[in-house]
């Protein structure tokens, strides 16, 4: 693979006039473009040693003349001499692409293959640098006030990769912060959209392309988002407005983009494209990169045993920056990038081939579905609830208190794995940033008396930093 430094344009693109176009203003943020290059450089090392890079001169010369084409085209006053573009072709059959802060760009073999022609791919690409050259991510970052720099880069890699390994590269980060990072509001896709657009057409390619890939990636998710679009959320009228763009743009000369055909042709002599299931799956038999584990912790004694009552003895802990709670001195802490668990002994591990949490507490940040509070609330519960085909709401939603601020309580119950039913609150508060908070209480019924004096302490010390 070849990683270049590109502080010039590669060509000299045939100037087009501009009928007019959406003026984008680029969002705060309290990072130095250079910042952005140390920290995208330092995420791009922890993604290629977890990826599957694909090593092939034709396939990796194609993505990058098709990368600095684009480059060339971006806007004048979004361009950063600082920024090191890299564009990187990953064997994978998601239909996925992704850059980082600074200019590294990964994009799937799946997006190419799903793509019908160059133009759909570019429109793509033209939209991940979009994000770049309005810096989203430290914008994001920027938002989450208190997360230092040291931090960012093992969460943004961690939010890219996710799942089992996506833990192992977060560890040390703070808690939530790869999901601000990496998965974008609609705000700042529609701008990603728009730039994105101008980008296709300065460089010869219409911008319906990127509309119509749009459509494809969500039908290939079938009835559940794709792994692209749950990162990138659909702004609305995704079409219409990107329709309505390009009409107001001059389409460049197109290129020749008799690359595309050939470089999927050359797929047939690699290696089957693999899944991010499948890395998953691995990293849990095999562990990552350095061939360490990269799983949490499976387990906190053995499910079926005696789980003990809540101490009397409570211990403040910190959720990185976002948070902080007081639980009983006897429960541990199972920490992800973008949840943790506080657990007693014998409450958490492997129980009919799935790991599971019979008493405790979860607190967890989420790409909300909506501003809306109930609409969010709603969203997440229905999640919860077609995961756990025994679950169920068990009462009427109840508006309550939680860290100071309008917060929704959601009871559900369930089938114990101990026997029994199993009670679970759901509470739910919207965050400055548009994400989800969460704070999830479970246990039986048999031990409900004894651990609910314990969940509503837990929930009324919560203490949440968002602003």
């Amino acid at each position: 693979m070849r990683l270049h430094s590109r502080l010039a344009l590669v060509f000299t693109l045939v100037a087009t006039t501009v009928v007019a176009q959406t003026k984008v203003t680029p969002p705060k943020n309290k990072y130095t473009p250079e910042q952005d290059v140390k920290i995208g450089r330092e995420a791009a090392a922890e993604v290629r040693q977890q990826y599957p890079i694909i090593t092939d001169d034709q396939i990796e010369g194609y993505l990058e003349r098709l990368g600095d084409r684009l480059v060339s085209a971006a806007p004048a006053e979004f361009k950063r001499p600082q920024f090191e573009y890299s564009f990187t072709p990953v064997n994978l059959k998601d239909i996925n692409a992704f850059a980082l802060p600074g200019g590294p760009m990964f994009v799937n073999r799946g997006m190419i293959e799903a793509a019908t022609g160059e133009g759909e791919v570019a429109g793509v690409m033209a939209h991940e640098l979009a994000h770049v050259l309005l810096r989203h991510g430290t914008a994001n970052a920027t938002k989450a006030q208190g997360f230092q720099i040291g931090a960012l880069a093992g969460a943004i890699a961690g939010a890219v990769v996710g799942g089992g390994l996506g833990q192992v590269i977060s560890q040390g980060s703070q808690f939530g912060l790869g999901t601000w990072l990496m998965k974008y509001s609609r705000e700042y896709e529609k701008q990603a959209d728009l730039v994105g657009a101008q980008i296709m057409a300065r460089a010869g390619y219409d911008p319906r392309e990127l509309a119509r890939m749009f459509e494809t990636i969500q039908k290939q998710g079938g009835g559940s988002p794709p792994q692209w679009l749950s990162s990138h959320p659909n702004p609305g009228n995704r079409t219409q407005y990107i329709t309505q763009e390009a009409a107001q743009l001059q389409i460049g000369p197109r290129p020749d983009d008799s690359g595309f055909t050939r470089t999927r042709s050359r797929f047939a002599s690699l290696a089957p494209a693999r899944t991010m299931t499948d890395l998953e799956r691995n990293a849990g038999k095999n562990g990552g990169g350095n061939g360490e584990s990269n799983r949490a912790p499976v387990a906190v004694g053995r499910v079926g045993d005696p789980v003990p009552p809540p101490a009397r003895q409570y211990r403040t802990v910190q959720g990185g920056q976002l948070f902080q709670v007081s639980v009983p001195s006897n429960w541990t802490e199972l920490a992800s990038n973008t949840f943790v668990k506080y657990v007693p002994q014998n409450a958490y591990g492997q129980s009919g081939g799935q790991e599971v949490m019979t008493h405790g507490v979860e607190l967890g940040v989420t790409r909300a579905s909506s501003r809306d509070l109930r609409q969010a609330t709603d969203a997440l519960v229905e999640g919860f609830v077609r995961s756990n085909q025994d679950m169920r709401v068990a009462g009427e939603q109840r508006s309550v208190q939680l860290s100071g601020r309008t917060a929704i309580l959601t009871p559900l119950e369930g089938r114990s794995v101990l026997g029994g039913v199993e009670h679970v609150d759901v509470y739910t508060t919207l965050l400055a940033d548009g994400n989800l908070f969460y704070h999830l209480a479970v246990a039986p019924d048999r031990d409900i008396d004894e651990y609910s004096v314990a969940f509503n302490r837990v929930a009324r010390s919560i203490r949440i930093n968002d602003r």
